[in-house]
């Protein structure tokens, strides 16, 4: 348990990372910054186990980051291909003999070969993750020269979805080496940059990687190259260190990147991961300084000029009503939207060749059955049950990802009504007070929609097998298969809707999560600028020598 520091008195004379955690913490409850706690918890996490350097590869799918560790291997043991494959988090380490540990939701555990590694972590083998992994840890003896690394390879960050909580950005904070694997034949995109500059906060080691190299000439490379030196030393006025990667053919720069990055960290880890942590433990205490530079110029001013303050920054342009308002208008037009989208995807591609492929296998299968109508009707009821639910299933997982148009689009207007309401708060606080926030990038967690327990709804009701001693099926057999197959148009509509409306019922309970989680967000800022705007009378000089204390302790550190 933290200890409860006494800001009368000095700040400990203990200088460490771990103390200036713990002294964020008390900061942040004490002043209500809730807005740091995913940051606290990674950096608390370094300082009570000694982990490996997790070198995560990052970038959107299909840039090759699958591809770039099984050559660095020497072997393909993660799974790549022309659509995006990787659906579950794997971790590759250095082992004497060669294993694979998979570990579930449930914490439940089991050893599997090498070779079946991709029936896990592969989007075709485990459609949406279906089997509740939570991640794959891979020992190999290759990697010895690496031993004290442990390679992460992440699903593409293209995807709306993350598939478990380790996946998602909340993941970033733990990062220690970061190689942000960008494919040669598309251009630098905004979501690239926006991934560097989360990064930044998190590790000094961000190498941008150029795969698929061999797709371009030797003069290309080198525009490329070029292009994408200049643009993040514009948006970040920093550089970075920019490798070309092909599975196709070596590259000297390939072959220098291993030498001078991997086994720099690896031989140096002790050191590589004291600079790691005291990035991220000065990133942040600079977070919490910039909240408390708020508190600080507030309670600098007397009461009158305080509530003027607070009615500049907290004006009605952020007012947690205003965007509870636009997010619940978002969200309702869009699950408005999910029901004619996805029944008119359904309608134009699989209501007829469903129809047709259950008249097929019905006309093929009704001669082999024998007996009187009722025992006809039982085969009917029987084989109708059984194929049409293995044939709506197959629909769901094979075409559910055409289903989720309503819940990118509510996703991407919400993304931009918070990034909106971020940036109109900053600006209120950098003109009413000169500080500029230095505050986290809000996190979208999104679960993917489950899948519908596709069951079947019995829809055969005419009762004339009661009376089957009635009728001679020599005569009348003929009149009942043709019933049979022309009720299998209806039978197949009526199952085509109902998925359709239980994807509708999971895919806006979905879009709600979201607006729910951004709401929780801008109430969450909004409820730590107020508490800095209003509770900090007569808390000048306290303020201040917390911020020198945090100040002064990262100058020691990293000293």
């Amino acid at each position: 348990m933290t200890q409860e520091l006494d800001v009368s008195s000095n700040v400990p004379v203990e200088t460490s990372g771990a103390s200036i955690v713990d002294l964020v913490e008390w900061v942040c409850r004490k002043y209500h910054i809730t807005s740091l706690n995913r940051q606290i918890g990674a950096c608390k996490t370094l300082f009570v186990e000694s982990p490996f350097i997790d070198v995560a590869i990052l970038g959107q799918f299909k840039a090759g980051k699958s591809s770039f560790i099984n050559n660095l291997i020497g072997k393909t043991v993660l799974p790549v291909g022309v659509i995006p494959v990787t659906t579950v988090i794997t971790r590759l380490r250095y082992g004497p003999n060669e294993k694979a540990i998979v570990k579930y939701f449930d914490d439940k555990t089991s050893e599997i070969e090498l070779e079946e590694v991709e029936e896990y972590i592969s989007e075709l083998k485990n459609q949406a993750n279906q089997k509740n992994v939570e991640v794959v840890d891979i020992e190999l003896p290759a990697l010895e020269p690496y031993s004290e690394l442990r390679f992460v390879d992440t699903p593409g960050l293209g995807s709306v979805f993350r598939y478990n909580t380790e996946l998602s950005e909340d993941w970033l904070p733990e990062v220690g080496c970061a190689i942000v694997t960008i494919s040669s034949d598309r251009p630098l995109s905004e979501n690239d940059l926006n991934l560097i500059r989360e990064l930044m906060d998190y590790t000094p080691r961000v190498v941008l990687l150029l795969s698929k190299a061999d797709l371009l000439s030797e003069e290309q490379q080198q525009q490329v190259v070029k292009f994408f030196k200049e643009t993040p030393k514009k948006e970040f006025n920093k550089e970075f260190q920019i490798l070309t990667y092909s599975t196709v053919k070596d590259t000297h720069l390939y072959k220098r990147f291993l030498d001078q990055l991997l086994l720099s960290l690896s031989t140096n880890r002790d050191a590589e991961f004291r600079g790691i942590s005291h990035h991220k433990v000065s990133s942040l205490a600079r977070m919490c300084v910039s909240y408390l530079d708020v508190a600080l110029k507030t309670s600098m001013q007397n009461d009158a000029d305080r509530q003027t303050l607070r009615d500049l920054i907290l004006d009605e342009k952020v007012s947690s009503e205003l965007i509870e308002g636009e997010l619940n208008m978002i969200a309702r037009e869009n699950k408005n939207k999910t029901r004619t989208l996805i029944a008119d995807y359904l309608d134009a591609t699989q209501r007829a060749p469903l129809r047709q492929k259950l008249l097929s296998k019905l006309s093929a299968e009704m001669p082999t059955w024998k007996g009187n109508l009722w025992n006809l009707t039982r085969r009917y009821e029987v084989w109708l049950m059984e194929t049409l639910t293995q044939e709506i299933d197959h629909i769901s997982k094979a075409e559910y990802k055409h289903f989720f148009g309503s819940l990118k689009r509510a996703q991407s207007s919400i993304v931009r009504s918070v990034a909106l309401f971020r940036n109109v708060l900053d600006n209120n606080v950098q003109k009413a007070l000169g500080v500029t926030l230095n505050s986290p990038d809000w996190v979208i967690e999104v679960a993917e929609p489950s899948h519908p327990d596709v069951a079947f709804t019995k829809v055969f009701d005419f009762h004339f097998d009661l009376l089957w001693f009635l009728i001679p099926m020599v005569i009348f057999r003929g009149i009942f298969e043709k019933h049979f197959l022309k009720s299998i148009q209806r039978v197949a509509d009526i199952h085509i809707s109902r998925l359709a409306y239980q994807w509708e019922v999971r895919i806006n309970k979905t879009i709600d999560d979201i607006k729910n989680q951004a709401l929780d967000y801008v109430k969450s800022e909004l409820s730590t600028i107020d508490a800095l705007l209003s509770g900090v009378s007569g808390r000048t000089d306290e303020i201040r020598r917390l911020m020198g204390d945090l100040q002064e302790k990262v100058k020691t550190i990293g000293s």
